[in-house]
C-alpha cells in the first residue's frame, strides 16, 4: 500500500517540528554515520521521519548513542538491510568507500538516493582534485539503473543541518537529477529541513555540485587552523541583462521541477 504523506511548509530559517503523531512519512536510510549523517538522522527524525542508519558497526556504542540521540523510532543495522527498509536512501559516506558500499545496496529500484559525496583526491601538488571522469552521482545512477537518484545537500558543513539560522540568511542548496518527481520530492525535504532547494538541471549538472563540495577542502590540505564557509544563495534580482537573448534555453526549460515557494524579498537593480 502506497504511503499518504503530508508535507509540511517550515521556516526557512528555523525549520520546522511537525507532530510525527498526525504524520505517515516514509522510512529514510542514512547510510554513513559520521559528520554529516549524525546529522541528518536527528533532523529528519524530528521532521516525523523513521530513521535507519546504515553502518558497518551498528551494533558499536557509537551508533547504539546516535539511535539513542535521534530517538522517535530510530533504529541501525548494516547497510544494504538499512537500505532495503527504506523509501529514501542517503548516502552520506566519502569516497573511495562510496565505490564498494554503492554498489552492494541490493535492488533499489524504485527508491529515490540522495548522494552528498564528492570523489575527490589529493593531486601531485596536493591540492584536491576529481577523482572520476564524470561524478559520485552519475556513477551511482549507472550501478543502480533503477533508482532515481538526486545530487544535493553536500555544498554546507554539517552545523548548517543542525541549526539552518546560523548562517545568517537562507542558504540555497543546488539539487540534479534525471528524474523530476525525485527533485521535487527532495526539494520538499531541503524545504522542511529550513534551507532553500533550487533545480540545477540534469543528474550530469552534479559535476558542477561536486566541484563546488570540493572547494571546502582547500584549507585543511593546506593545514590552515581555520576553515571557511561559503554559502550558495539565490536571488530575486532580476536586471535587464538577464533577460538578453544571449543563450538558447535549456531543453527542459518547460518541464523544470516545482520548488516550494522560498521568503526571498525582490530586490531592484542598481
Amino acid at each position: 500500500m502506497k504511503k499518504t504523506i503530508t508535507i509540511v511548509t517550515c521556516s526557512l530559517l528555523l525549520g520546522c517540528s511537525p507532530d510525527s503523531s498526525s504524520n505517515e512519512r516514509e522510512t529514510i536510510a542514512v547510510i554513513g554515520t559520521g559528520d554529516l549523517g549524525d546529522s541528518f538522522g536527528p533532523r529528519l527524525a524530528e521532521l516525523g521521519y523513521t530513521i535507519v542508519y546504515g553502518s558497518r558497526t551498528p551494533n558499536s556504542e557509537r551508533v547504539e548513542a546516535l539511535v539513542a540521540t535521534t530517538g522517535i523510532g530510530a533504529s541501525a543495522s548494516t547497510q544494504p538491510e538499512a537500505a532495503q527498509q527504506a523509501d529514501i536512501v542517503i548516502l552520506a559516506i566519502p569516497w573511495p568507500a562510496m565505490e564498494k558500499v554503492a554498489q552492494n545496496l541490493g535492488n533499489l529500484d524504485g527508491k529515490i538516493v540522495i548522494d552528498v559525496s564528492a570523489p575527490w583526491t589529493q593531486g601531485d601538488d596536493g591540492y584536491p582534485e576529481n577523482q572520476v571522469e564524470t561524478s559520485s552521482a552519475e556513477l551511482i545512477q549507472q550501478w543502480n539503473p533503477g533508482a532515481k537518484v538526486v545530487k544535493g545537500l553536500g555544498t554546507m558543513e554539517s552545523g548548517i543541518i543542525d541549526a539552518p539560522g546560523a548562517a545568517g540568511g537562507m542558504v540555497t542548496i543546488p539539487i540534479a537529477s534525471d528524474h523530476r518527481d525525485a527533485k521535487e520530492r527532495v526539494a520538499r525535504i531541503v524545504h522542511e529541513l529550513g534551507l532553500d532547494p533550487v533545480d540545477f538541471g540534469p543528474l550530469r549538472m552534479a559535476r558542477h555540485i561536486e566541484s563546488l563540495q570540493i572547494l571546502y577542502m582547500i584549507p585543511i590540505v593546506q593545514r590552515r587552523t581555520t576553515k571557511w564557509e561559503f554559502y550558495f544563495r539565490r536571488t530575486h534580482r532580476l536586471c535587464e541583462w538577464v533577460q538578453a537573448d544571449w543563450f538558447d534555453s535549456a531543453y527542459d526549460v518547460d518541464q523544470l521541477a516545482e520548488m516550494p515557494e522560498t521568503e526571498i524579498v525582490p530586490k531592484t537593480c542598481p
